[in-house]
């Protein structure tokens, strides 16, 4: 059997399908070593690989002598290498759309890529708008009718729809185990029921999440997604994800991307994917109405001038400038001329105003940094506090959810939607809805900060499990249904406050302890060989529930044996002649313990006693047979990244830094645990619970790697 490894965010679709369609016999395998963007690779020995979507189509296709697959003769055969070869360069980003609308001229009048029937080329194609989050945007475009056909087609083919489903079934299975866990426990449904929008009416709602694509997004962000969500469904509305793209120097599709992924992993559902960006036109042809109406004027004095002057509220020596000046001096920062870039659009305000956010604000500036989708079009962008409250009320957003933190700015909004609304009238009114940020003990959720544990090495990537970002929390195993009910559980408050991790890991135990499965692991240092003499001679094997009071999780093999293993731990606690329990098994005597130079137990000897009473025993033990079928096992705690839990503003961040923050245990682990999936939750007994990193990919070369998920109850400090 081949095996295919791929990264999480790229499922190699394509190739997999192929596979299907010629029952050629390979074996996906999800590989966390593999960085995002990495290609997939096709391992077909120990010595020979096949790396990269592409190759690996042509070989499968070649491979399984299949005369359709690569085209019915040599021009078609041509027709598909010329397919792939275009597959091959296709990314994410500001020529996406444009990539769609080629790909939709050429299936105008066909109803395949390479042939009159289903081609590599088409499974090129197919997986690549798969795989690609951004491709949801462009499902329902009225201007790609053929394309949208031709992939709703493949869709629908058996293979392709069992691709779908595997790895829909896959990214689902926890989620929905934990949404049934939630409803019989009904926690948090009264807040919920309580958190109301003032003003909203049923199917009159629209909210609207507005990330800027220049990060990864964390738990604060989470909240205010889900918050957005949570009132769209409640109040049978829509929710807008609007990524906010006004600042080029910041922005990158690598963030777009991952932001989509994470708002997927949320389970949010959107009614609409925009960018501030598309309504870049209007919002320069909005700056000339303001111009007009006397108010906007260009200021070209020198930033810590111009910060310095709205400290003393003192107004600038060129908020007095005539329209027509202000209108030349516009002209120029749209063309990037010498003039242009020397200044600024600002709001002409109230320089006076006691509260600082309503001096003047910029809301036009220029910057010649190629945007990551319109490229080199625009010399000069708006700033978020100029654009933010015109698309809202474009895209007919009836409230707006913002973090208390920004009560100060909600006068700047209201003033600068009114602004726009002065000179567009049709534009209706938007209503704020603040609720708390969301701040945690000894947790940074600055991007300067993040952004320095990653470029420094601290971390191994964004989704390390050590971060806050949403990717690295799912990673450590926090559950959909625990992030929700933690964010409701907020309710309505307006106050700020910092929160201990305690809960919201609380709240996810409460949710997989129900339903996940039970394994058994032994720490590989120090492990002691207890030999019973009255043990079976041959092995056991028992099929027991993997979960006593989950049926569906599934059922596993327990091997008992005349030797099984002991932790060094438990081999200390134990006297000779005491009556232990070993679980799920019975009572045993020990009679004799062997310990070596410096008193560490090295072997043990006992007498099973079947009648034994394990309600009188004092120690039950965890075991596993002593047999090759054991599983190598990595078993990784982690501590905060730093060591105050409220650092101050004249705190020096580096000297708060964590040193050590990794903790990692080899184990051995019972065989059932070769079957296990990348994110699969279990409990190891007597250990506590764990999310799998690393599956199983070959017996003896490498071992599964399994992340420690906190319980609430001993949080590291």
């Amino acid at each position: 059997m081949a095996e295919i490894s791929y990264n999480s965010r790229a499922v190699p679709f394509g190739p997999i399908a192929a596979a299907k369609l010629v029952q050629f016999d390979l074996k996906p395998l999800e590989d966390i070593r593999l960085q995002p963007g990495s290609p997939p690779v096709l391992a077909l020995s120990r010595k020979c690989e096949v790396s990269g979507t592409v190759p690996i189509l042509r070989y499968i296709a070649r491979q399984s002598g299949s005369k359709t697959l690569y085209g019915s003769d040599a021009l078609t055969s041509l027709q598909v290498d010329q397919i792939l070869d275009f597959v091959a360069n296709v990314v994410p980003g500001p020529t996406f759309e444009a990539v769609c609308a080629r790909l939709n001229d050429f299936l105008a009048l066909r109803t395949y890529f390479g042939d009159n029937h289903l081609t590599i080329a088409d499974l090129a194609v197919w997986g690549c708008l798969q795989g690609l989050p951004i491709w949801a945007k462009f499902q329902k475009s009225p201007s790609l009718p053929h394309l949208i056909r031709w992939y709703s087609h493949c869709c629908s083919l058996p293979a392709l729809k069992d691709v779908i489903d595997t790895f829909d079934a896959r990214k689902k299975r926890h989620t929905e185990m934990v949404a049934k866990s939630s409803q019989k426990s009904g926690t948090g449904s009264s807040v919920a029921s309580e958190l109301t929008l003032p003003g909203a009416e049923k199917g009159k709602v629209v909210t609207r999440f507005p990330p800027e694509p220049s990060g990864y997004l964390h738990i604060g962000h989470a909240k205010a997604a889900l918050l957005n969500s949570h009132f769209a469904e409640k109040y049978d509305g829509k929710l807008i994800v609007r990524f906010d793209d006004t600042n080029p120097s910041k922005e990158k599709d690598e963030y777009v991307e991952n932001i989509l992924t994470d708002i997927a992993t949320m389970g949010i559902k959107y009614s609409r994917l925009t960018y501030t960006s598309d309504y870049f036109p209007l919002l320069l042809e909005q700056a000339e109405l303001l111009i007009k109406a006397g108010l906007l004027y260009a200021d070209d004095t020198p930033v810590e001038q111009m910060r310095e002057e709205r400290m003393a509220m003192k107004e600038s020596g060129r908020r007095g400038r005539s329209v027509e000046e202000n209108l030349e001096v516009w002209r120029g920062m749209v063309e990037g001329s010498e003039l242009g870039l020397a200044n600024c659009m600002r709001f002409k305000i109230s320089m006076q105003d006691n509260n600082g956010c309503m001096r003047d604000p910029v809301a036009y500036r220029c910057n010649l940094t190629p945007h990551h989708r319109t490229g080199t079009k625009y010399k000069v962008y708006p700033t978020y506090d100029c654009a933010c409250p015109f698309v809202d009320a474009l895209e007919g957003v009836t409230h707006a959810l913002r973090t208390s933190e920004y009560k100060d700015r909600e006068p700047q909004y209201y003033w600068v939607l009114e602004a726009h609304r002065s000179v567009r009238p049709s534009l209706p009114k938007v209503q704020i809805w603040d609720f708390a940020r969301l701040s945690f003990q000894y947790t940074v959720l600055s991007k300067r900060k993040l952004t320095w544990f990653v470029e420094t090495g601290k971390v191994d990537s964004w989704s390390d499990p050590r971060f806050p970002t949403v990717q690295g929390i799912m990673r450590r195993g926090m559950t959909i249904g625990a992030l929700r009910e933690f964010m409701i559980s907020q309710g309505a408050s307006k106050n700020v406050t910092l929160q201990e991790w305690d809960k919201i890991w609380s709240i996810n135990k409460r949710l997989i302890d129900p339903v996940c499965p039970r394994h058994t692991a032994i720490a590989s240092e120090g492990r002691v060989r207890l030999t019973l003499t009255n043990g079976p001679k041959e092995p056991e094997v028992v099929i027991v529930p993997r979960h006593k009071k989950h049926p569906p999780a599934g059922k596993k093999a327990t091997t008992k044996a005349s030797a099984v293993w002991l932790e060094q731990v438990d081999a200390q606690a134990v006297t000779e002649g005491e009556e232990v329990t070993l679980m799920d098994w019975g009572n045993c005597f020990i009679r004799r313990i062997s310990r070596g130079e410096s008193g560490e137990v090295v072997a043990l000897e006992g007498e099973l006693n079947p009648e034994g009473d394990f309600k009188k025993t004092k120690l039950k033990l965890t075991w596993l047979a002593d047999m090759d079928e054991l599983v190598d096992l990595q078993l990784d705690d982690f501590d905060y990244l730093i060591t105050k839990a409220k650092p101050e503003e004249e705190d020096v961040f580096e000297d708060l830094v964590n040193p050590k923050t990794r903790f990692t245990t080899m184990a051995k682990g019972d065989p059932n645990m070769r079957g296990l999936q990348k994110g699969d939750i279990i409990q190891l007994e007597r250990k506590g619970y764990f999310i799998v990193d690393v599956p199983l990919v070959k017996p003896g070369t490498s071992p599964i790697i399994l992340f420690s998920i906190p319980d609430g109850r001993a949080a590291k400090k």
